[in-house]
């Protein structure tokens, strides 16, 4: 549909709801509950690899799709992207088994027997039963600020506003793009790593150093003349962590809410990570708008990582405290 709009409301319907839709109904909840209903052991390292694919098709995609909407117009790019989804529909119906009793197996690392025979309810009442069991709970919020903040400081910044600021610096966009494919290079080597690490590490210190990291790249950077030398170092260590914080912040809401609850509590956390994600795409666009530059944006959003970074290390200390009591 989007490649016959003419006016802003179609865009906003077709991109803005639409696309939103369906984008929000594949994200990292997906991704949970697909690690949780096939492995036992090893679930962090799934986790990083479902989440590190999202980099794999951003380096794939991302140049390609660019000197498509530089050659031939945006709309082109509709055309593109809805023929590669179309694609997929086959592939995963025809390929992708709903669950590991399908094939008459367990999850890995667990036996057949312990993996419970699917619930017939409702999933909307689902989703909101488990909100409520969320919302009672610190660690919800703070799980969930915590998301937001690392919304904000990627899909929202990085993912919106990074062509832009290459523009604003001499850079065309095509390589800009190219900007982009190589933060995801690095992206898939760092989220992959940080679900094997989180299978062996306290997830509340792999999220401090995940957090404080990315803000301190995201502070320095517009102190930085932006040549050639200081984005291959940006696109390195902001790269390296742009979405591992997933696999721990999994981690750390099965710890919390148990492997039942945790599918729908990260799809709510997810929800704030998209909610942060959309105050930074408005937020460094009025100051992009308001100043001419990008300073106030990148430099508010690594603050706000170095609290995520303080933040994370209250999750579960109530139970940290009374395990260590007992």
């Amino acid at each position: 549909l989007s490649g016959f709009i003419s006016t802003p409301w179609q865009l906003f319907a077709t991109w803005g709801v639409m696309v939103g839709i369906g984008c929000g109904a594949g994200t990292i909840g997906l991704a949970t509950a697909v690690a949780n209903r096939w492995f036992v052991e090893r679930r962090g390292l799934a986790v990083g690899l479902l989440t590190a694919s999202n980099a794999s098709g951003q380096l794939v995609f991302l140049p390609l799709l660019a000197a498509v909407a530089q050659s031939t117009g945006w709309q082109s790019v509709s055309w593109v992207l809805a023929a590669v989804m179309g694609a997929m529909i086959p592939v995963v119906l025809l390929f992708l088994p709903e669950s590991p009793r399908s094939l008459g197996l367990g999850p890995y690392g667990a036996p057949i027997e312990i993996v419970p025979p699917p619930a017939s309810t409702n999933p909307v009442a689902v989703a909101f039963q488990g909100l409520g069991r969320g919302a009672r709970s610190a660690d919800f919020w703070l799980l969930a600020s915590t998301f937001f903040i690392c919304g904000f400081s990627t899909n929202g910044l990085v993912g919106t506003h990074l062509i832009a600021y290459c523009v604003d610096h001499g850079i065309p966009e095509v390589s800009a793009a190219g900007i982009l494919a190589a933060l995801g290079v690095f992206d898939l080597i760092g989220t992959t790593a940080s679900g094997w690490l989180t299978d062996r590490f306290n997830s509340r210190i792999l999220l401090f150093w995940y957090y404080g990291l990315r803000g301190l790249s995201l502070i320095a950077l517009p102190f930085t003349n932006f040549d050639v030398i200081s984005r291959s170092v940006f696109a390195v260590f902001y790269g390296l962590d742009w979405v591992a914080t997933v696999p721990p912040t999994v981690a750390l809401t099965n710890e919390v809410f148990g492997r039942k609850d945790a599918p729908v509590i990260v799809s709510w956390i997810t929800a704030a990570h998209q909610l942060g994600a959309a105050a930074a795409a408005l937020g460094a666009g009025t100051v992009r708008s308001s100043t001419g530059s990008y300073f106030g944006a990148f430099v508010a959003s690594g603050s706000l990582c170095l609290i995520a970074s303080l933040l994370v290390l209250r999750i579960a200390r109530s139970r940290r405290a009374a395990a260590a009591a007992a």
